[in-house]
């Protein structure tokens, strides 16, 4: 199949009735919506064949960056701006929310949906098994492991960040904290030799950036003086965290 056959396929196995759009860019926000509404559930053989080849090349079009290739800032640590779904480590970090079966906003731009939407079917399908044995939602600051599936990476650890309301509190930078020690020690227990950190609960969940990354890069930093054989990479995706992490690394 081409890459438009294949589109055509998804998009009509996940809605078969649904009048598709003529050009490829109105046919991709397409694909997206669908399957950021789809519930979790069986899908064929050859739907996930599909899809698979599908996505990987998607993701290989924008291009995969490997940790091999990055420079670090000191050994085991990195700054890496870009798109987390294009990065080659042992895991990535994914902000989720406590139903954690991913965003179902249509193209809603959060790492979530971005995570969900590349990494293909599958992973929506092994959260939602995660939690039916769990039988009640993720709390705050825990951590939970899956496979990556289509994503470069080979896991992705997803974690539930707090909602800022108001005032920050302690028991948010608390919180905050809690998310990166809990994927740094599923990093651990799992025996992962790389793992990439997103910007958790900055954003729409309102904790202050600068602040969060200081969060971050403390937690990091007395956990790898502890655990030197697993390299970090802070991965960020918009200028002013950058510039921030920057700082914050060089002093």
């Amino acid at each position: 199949m081409t890459r438009t056959q294949q589109l055509e396929y998804l998009m009509r196995y996940l809605a078969p009735d649904l009048e598709l759009p003529a050009n490829d860019e109105e046919q991709w926000k397409l694909f997206r919506v669908l399957v950021n509404i789809r519930e979790p559930g069986e899908v064929s053989k050859e739907f996930l064949e599909v899809q698979d080849d599908f996505l990987k090349h998607e993701i290989a079009a924008k291009g995969i960056t490997d940790i091999d290739k990055l420079n670090p800032i000191r050994e085991g640590l990195y700054l890496w701006q870009g798109d987390i779904t294009t990065l080659r480590v042992a895991a990535i970090v994914n902000a989720a929310n406590s139903g954690m079966t991913g965003c179902y906003c249509p193209n809603h731009g959060c790492i979530d949906n971005a995570i969900h939407t590349f990494a293909g079917a599958q992973l929506r399908n092994e959260c939602a098994e995660l939690m039916l044995r769990q039988g009640y939602p993720e709390p705050t600051g825990h951590a939970k492991i899956t496979e990556a599936y289509n994503l470069p990476c080979r896991f992705v650890l997803h974690t539930v960040g707090p909602i800022v309301q108001g005032e920050l509190t302690e028991h948010n930078v608390e919180q905050l904290a809690d998310c990166y020690r809990s994927c740094l020690a599923l990093a651990k227990e799992n025996d992962l030799r790389s793992i990439a950190l997103c910007c958790i609960s900055t954003g729409e969940h309102r904790f202050p950036n600068v602040k969060a990354a200081k969060i971050a890069v403390m937690v990091v930093t007395d956990f790898q003086k502890n655990n030197p054989g697993i390299d970090v990479v802070f991965n960020v995706f918009k200028d002013e965290d950058y510039r921030i992490y920057r700082e914050l690394l060089r002093a």
